[in-house]
This record gives C-alpha cells, sequence and structure tokens, in this order.
C-alpha cells in the first residue's frame, strides 16, 4: 500500500468515527430532553416508602439490648471504674 492508499484510508476512519460521534451525541441529547420532562405522579405520591430508608419508632429501646455494653471511658454498666 502506498503512503497516499493509507492516508485515504485513515481519513475514511476519521470520517465515520465523526459521523458515529455526532450520532452519539444527538441521541444522547434526545435522552436528555426526554429525562428532563415532568414525570407523572404515581397512584400515591410521595407516601412510597424509599428503599434503604428505616422508620425508627417511638417506643422506648429494650433495655436488654445495652447488656454488657460500654460507656466510652467509663468501662461496663453497674462496675466501679478502677
Amino acid at each position: 500500500m502506498s503512503l497516499q492508499d493509507e492516508l485515504t484510508a485513515v481519513q475514511h476512519c476519521l470520517d465515520d468515527l465523526v459521523r458515529t460521534v455526532g450520532r452519539l451525541e444527538r441521541s444522547l441529547a434526545q435522552l436528555r430532553a426526554a429525562d428532563t420532562g415532568p414525570q407523572p405522579p404515581g397512584p400515591a405520591a410521595g407516601t412510597d416508602p424509599v428503599d434503604g430508608v428505616i422508620t425508627i419508632t417511638e417506643a422506648p429501646y429494650d433495655a436488654s439490648l445495652w447488656t454488657d455494653s460500654d460507656d466510652e471511658g467509663l468501662g461496663v454498666r453497674g462496675r466501679h471504674a478502677p
């Protein structure tokens, strides 16, 4: 292959690349335009629980959860510090 043929092949590849990037940019712009539009509300908007959110009740904690726990800097509950 001569140098001129190689340069022509490279130019064709670059032209294809430019066309492909242009198509991708247009597709991305269409996707972004579709995503920014108003979203229809669900059947009970604002009342659906969010994944990963844990509701904490107002009930007092179970005291058995804290047995054998250390108070930071004070040691185990019910024992005197040395």
